[in-house]
């Protein structure tokens, strides 16, 4: 029997990047883009390259991209952590894995790096496979846990909950990371919500600006630990403007709606570096009609788009700059 599992690309609404500090965030999955896994009994354990663990190129100046944008990694090593720490799980809580083995591999058309969480959707596909493979069960919250630390024990990438919670859940989810919830139950509030309720959307992406999350996530962390008012302050107010923007949602204030994605991204701006490319790339959105944020940690951004000529103007400014847009298909909810 042949197992495929996927997980979607994800965009953050609104709030990020609150979710690793007790804030509030609202996102959802879209599938435009995914990560693919597929799985299947063989007689060794064998774990199959992806297109990121190529060791060939057309030339020097290839090589020195590709390791520029991505590292010196792929997606083999995220395979492995997903199957270690499964293997994990399943000791820790009593479960008896039978002794076949099985082959492995991913594909991902999630662009790399540019905040659309493309390393949490190859271990939550993996994960997915692992689970349908060896016939096991976990809960929805305890899961978005067990990827987040795979990824930030096993391999040291950095991030909050969001990226995992939204590719676990699918749709439209608004989170609430409160302290006491994270520090007592181990998870926080997730509710679903109806992907109806949001206004037209566009994404926008260019992947030469790409950065690791772990690059301003470390930084942003650092000055957290030491007490930073202003980046204290700004994760109080990234959450108060989820509350916000999750009441304009319900009752249909679209403008508002864009007035708080805007100033998510604005705060961004007054509490760390943001490239000058990435800036432009918000500004000139902007300037054709639509709201502009980050969906992530840079590369990428989101944004209220009404209409179709404004769609339109988007597309013409934004592909003058190599900036790809599209209209996100948000992704179901997982059952």
């Amino acid at each position: 029997m042949i197992i495929r599992t996927s997980a979607p690309a994800r965009a953050a609404l609104i709030g990020n990047p609150s979710d690793g500090y007790f804030g509030k965030t609202i996102s959802f999955a879209f599938s435009d883009f995914r990560a693919e896994v597929t799985l299947w009994e063989s007689p060794d354990l064998t774990i199959l390259p992806t297109r990121r663990d190529g060791l060939r190129y057309d030339s020097l100046d290839a090589l020195v991209q590709d390791v520029s944008l991505f590292g010196y990694y792929g997606g083999v090593r995220l395979l492995k952590a997903a199957i270690k720490t499964f293997h994990a799980y399943a000791q820790k809580n009593g479960i008896t894995l039978d002794r076949r083995n099985f082959t492995i591999r991913s594909e991902s058309t999630i662009p790399g790096l540019v905040g659309m969480a493309g390393s949490s959707a190859i271990v939550t596909a993996a994960y997915r496979a692992l689970m349908s493979f060896y016939g096991v069960t976990i809960p929805k919250p305890e899961l978005a846990n067990i990827v987040r630390a795979t990824e930030e024990q096993e391999l040291g990438i950095a991030a909050g909950l969001q990226d995992r919670v939204i590719q676990i859940y699918g749709g439209l989810v608004y989170m609430d990371f409160d302290r006491k919830l994270l520090e007592g139950r181990g998870w926080g509030d997730y509710v679903p919500l109806d992907p109806a309720l949001l206004p037209p959307l566009y994404v926008a992406y260019r992947t030469d600006l790409s950065e690791a999350s772990s690059v301003y996530h470390n930084s942003l962390k650092a000055r957290y630990n030491a007490g930073d008012k202003a980046v204290v302050d700004a994760m109080r107010f990234w959450a108060d403007i989820t509350e916000e923007a999750r009441g304009c949602l319900e009752r249909g204030d679209h403008k508002r709606l864009s007035e708080l994605m805007d100033a998510n991204f604005d705060k961004r701006v007054e509490v760390s570096h943001v490239s000058e490319e990435n800036k432009r790339m918000v500004a000139v959105a902007r300037s054709c009609g639509a709201s502009a944020k980050f969906t992530g940690s840079g590369g990428a951004i989101v944004g209220v788009c009404p209409d179709d000529d404004t769609f339109a103007r988007l597309e013409a400014a934004l592909g003058k700059l190599k900036v790809k847009v599209l209209r996100p298909h948000v992704a179901p909810a997982e059952p």
